[in-house]
């Protein structure tokens, strides 16, 4: 069974492949992203697999389905970037990789705050700069303080539990709350609007739909506590980059740590070094000096890529013997 993968980076190839071992599985690597102008290169495969910025809307499904394929497999938890309803009627299987680990994007989550509110970024350049002067480095104790945390799915429990760690109060919000979690763990489910007033530091770790599309605007901006950090490493649209960049310059926002942006597509993943960013509000969290980001990197540790590539070989062969994929995969 051949499977095309798109959007294929050194570290795919080589998970992947380990993966395949002696499995049924031929996988044949793209660079390129997976779109509508490029689905026809899946052409008489059974299956493919895609990530996070493939763009999977229905004339892409429809010329798949059309060259042969019969199963998407995505190496990612999230599946905002795929027709599902298309999907459905064309008759194109589609799974995703839920859970790869919780702690690779939890542990990264706390070393950007940790980064940012310490100045590690800046302290970093400075001295290879043989520049040892301290003024502007200045942070604070985390302990003792309140970090907000949005979504207690998997991830967002694991981030709590490291907060916690650190001897900060933790509240949370999240329409379907654990209550036993959080009293086994000393954590506070309160009302949104409490949880943004409470939280020097809010953590970001909801599913994006449409519901939470912008959670993090002008409005939920103005109610949070007057220097607070916001880190996400969930989605990128869940914050309106317009409004937290008025609250970064007007002095509100104490600091952002993101790992996604709302536009990140065709950016980030990629080496963009000899290019001009076309992108003007990128560009502009770029010089804050109290905006740290990372280009999509929660994810990447040996565990996460091994058990995603196990995962994503596992359905492949399911998928090819018309057998039931791995519990909670399907879409």
């Amino acid at each position: 069974m051949t499977t095309a993968v798109f959007d294929a980076k050194p570290y795919d190839r080589d998970y992947l492949t380990a993966a395949v071992a002696d499995r049924p599985v031929q996988l044949v690597f793209h660079e390129f992203r997976l779109t509508a102008d490029t689905a026809r290169m899946a052409d008489g495969t059974r299956s493919v697999c895609a990530f996070v910025n493939d763009r999977l809307d229905r004339p892409c499904l429809a010329t798949l389905a059309a060259g042969g394929v019969r199963h998407v497999a995505l190496r990612c938890a999230g599946f905002n970037n795929v027709d599902l309803p298309a999907a459905r009627e064309i008759g194109l299987a589609v799974t995703r990789v839920p859970a790869y680990s919780p702690y690779a994007v939890a542990e990264h989550t706390a070393a950007l705050v940790l980064a940012l509110n310490r100045r590690i970024h800046r302290a970093f350049n400075r001295v290879r700069e043989q520049n040892f002067s301290l003024a502007g480095l200045v942070g604070f104790d985390m302990h003792g303080k309140t970090c907000g945390i949005v979504g207690t799915g998997r991830i967002g429990r694991v981030a709590a539990e490291i907060f916690r760690g650190f001897g900060m109060r933790v509240v949370a919000y999240d329409p379907l709350p654990l209550p036993e979690w959080a009293l086994r763990h000393g954590v506070e489910y309160l009302p949104f609007d409490d949880v943004l007033a409470a939280s020097d530091i809010l953590s970001l770790h909801a599913p994006l739909t449409p519901e939470t599309h912008h959670l993090i605007d002008a409005a939920t901006v103005s109610r949070l506590k007057p220097g607070a950090i916001i880190v996400n490493t969930s989605r990128g649209k869940l914050i309106d980059t317009t409004a937290v960049i008025d609250a970064l310059k007007h002095g509100h926002l104490g600091g952002l740590a993101i790992d996604v942006y709302e536009e990140e597509e065709g950016m980030f993943f990629e080496d963009l070094s000899d290019t001009v960013l076309q992108d003007d509000e990128f560009s502009r969290l770029l010089v804050f000096p109290n905006v740290l980001i990372t280009a999509h990197q929660a994810f990447l540790t040996r565990e996460a890529l091994g058990e995603i590539a196990r995962v994503t070989v596992e359905n492949l062969v399911r998928g090819s013997r018309g057998e039931p994929f791995l519990p909670d995969t399907a879409l």
